[in-house]
């Protein structure tokens, strides 16, 4: 629920409401009784600041997926290697 500001012309008491957005105006002041009551117009009270607040924050600004390393594409050597050469049913060519 947002929070309103009124400020009586007549005796210059200010106050805020926590009001529904459909809820009627503030009229009468509390302070001197009479319908002079008026709503303010205020900033709101956050701002959005920084990085990810627009859509073109996130389009192709975050990290590149990870690189295959060289050492994994020389794996099936490794075994061979390790196996003799080919000679185990695991390392063997297809």
């Amino acid at each position: 629920m947002p929070i309103y500001e009124y400020r009586c012309s007549e005796c210059g008491h200010e106050q805020e409401v926590m009001q529904r957005v459909s809820d009627p105006l503030l009229t009468d002041c509390p302070a001197c009784g009479k319908p002079s009551l008026r709503k303010l117009v205020s900033a709101a009270g956050f701002q959005l600041k920084g990085s990810g607040w627009y859509v073109t924050d996130f389009k192709g600004g975050g990290a590149k997926p990870a690189e295959k390393k060289a050492s994994e594409d020389s794996k099936p050597a490794a075994k061979e290697a390790a196996c003799g050469e080919g000679a185990c049913s695991a390392c063997a060519p297809n």
